[in-house]
């Protein structure tokens, strides 16, 4: 019965048309349906060395229905967090209100002088070199709300608002050292700490939703709201990946895009990681072992706070896994808003994390509140374009982003290689 609900989870059409409450439910019975064949399967390995193939199939087949229900679950989810635009008496009083008002008819009609005036008092030029023109505050407040709820790295990751092109931070990489001394005895001079200087310069990240003019002279139509859902999943994405496995040339630098070393060789500058003992596997024997190893790579103030980072594959690995006592390490999320949990640290799905494969760090583990740093340069502006994809007109809508590591000592990696 079980195992039916979670074959036929994908097709079912209340996950789509109802609300999170049934959603979670028939998420939770895939879960069940997948513990009690995988159960199966590793009772038969343990009698005969080798699963049934026709077990196998069926954990593959209900493993492909959990993913697609918790990915349906997460929609729904997202949809009802995230934050309205328009709208309320705070928002409508002196020059945001004015601001709001140009902006719109700029949007609508394509005209700059509301626009231009405002940017005059303020002193700031939007146009030409810039861009376009700055949208209000609010919009820019709530597609920051909204990249915040769907962007996995900036959704643990801390975030800087700067005004200026480039973060700039000191960072301690070694403290002052200190001692113990008698209350009337002579104290040595300590060593003076060792600081070292990181920069995140922002890069631009753009969108070009295009609309009808129709749709823009329809006055039901909430233009803050169409920008920022027309904009934020371009956004998201491109600066998903960029956190994870960006370069750093004219984007941020992700968290695998710096030199990865053997954890017993780490020093600062680099990303300490852990083997699995297995190219493009787990180990076949004590599998949990090498992710239990890995929690451990963190010193306990960063390995309070850490969280998994995997894409929904990896997580299908070690969804199979148990502990020494025969409980499941991968436990569902509590309730239809929260995370998963692997061995009790929450889980954050990124798909732009590398599938398990040989030489792959396909799992990364820390504190990445600590460990990395999202860089929003104030200041979205948009470039309104009726002439190049006529009759559709374009909206160039751009934001600058940086980002990259802070601490790379917060941050750990599992390397699925044999050494």
């Amino acid at each position: 019965m079980q195992e039916n609900a979670g074959r036929q989870a994908p097709e079912t059409k209340a996950t789509t048309d109802a609300g999170v409450g049934p959603a979670f439910e028939e998420f939770m019975a895939a879960f069940e349906a997948f513990k009690e064949v995988n159960d199966a399967r590793l009772g038969e390995i343990e009698r005969r060395s080798a699963a049934d193939p026709v077990t196998e199939e069926k954990l593959a087949r209900i493993d492909r229905a959990l993913d697609a229900q918790k990915e349906r679950l997460d929609r729904i989810t997202l949809k009802g967090a995230r934050p309205a635009l328009g709208g309320g008496a705070e928002r409508t009083a002196g020059a945001s209100s004015e601001h709001k008002q140009a902006f719109e008819t700029y949007v609508r009609a394509g005209a700059t002088d509301g626009l231009k005036a405002i940017e005059a008092k303020a002193m700031s030029i939007g146009s030409g070199a810039d861009g376009g023109y700055l949208v209000p505050s609010e919009i820019e407040t709530e597609i920051n709300k909204r990249l915040a709820a769907i962007s996995p790295i900036r959704g643990i990751a801390t975030v800087r608002t700067v005004s200026s092109g480039t973060y700039k931070r000191p960072f301690m990489t070694a403290g002052p050292a200190v001692g113990w001394a008698a209350e009337t005895a002579s104290r040595s001079q300590t060593n003076a700490p060792t600081l070292a200087e990181l920069s995140f310069p922002a890069a631009e990240i753009y969108a070009m939703p295009a609309a009808t003019q129709a749709l823009l002279d329809d006055a039901a139509v909430n233009i803050e709201q169409w920008i920022a859902e027309e904009v934020e999943a371009a956004f998201a994405t491109q600066e998903g990946t960029a956190f994870v496995t960006g370069d750093g040339t004219n984007k941020p630098k992700g968290f695998l895009g710096y030199t990865n070393v053997a954890e017993g060789s780490w020093s600062w500058g680099s990303v300490g990681h852990l083997v699995t003992g297995a190219a493009g596997a787990l180990p076949s024997t004590d599998a949990s072992d090498v992710l239990i190893d890995l929690v451990y790579t963190l010193k306990g103030r960063y390995r309070q706070n850490a969280t998994w980072v995997m894409n929904r594959k990896s997580q299908g690995a070690v969804r199979k896994l148990k502990d020494a006592d025969g409980n499941y390490i991968w436990a569902p999320p509590a309730t239809a808003d929260s995370k998963a949990s692997l061995m009790g640290f929450p889980v954050a799905e990124s798909e732009d994390m590398p599938d398990i494969a040989a030489n792959a760090y396909a799992i990364a583990f820390g504190d990445f509140r600590a460990g990395y740093v999202v860089v929003d340069r104030a200041g979205v502006s948009v470039l309104r374009d009726p002439y190049s994809a006529k009759p559709y007109v374009l909206f160039y809508t751009v934001k600058r982003v940086g980002g990259g590591i802070q601490d790379f000592d917060a941050i750990k990696l599992l390397k699925f290689a044999a050494s």
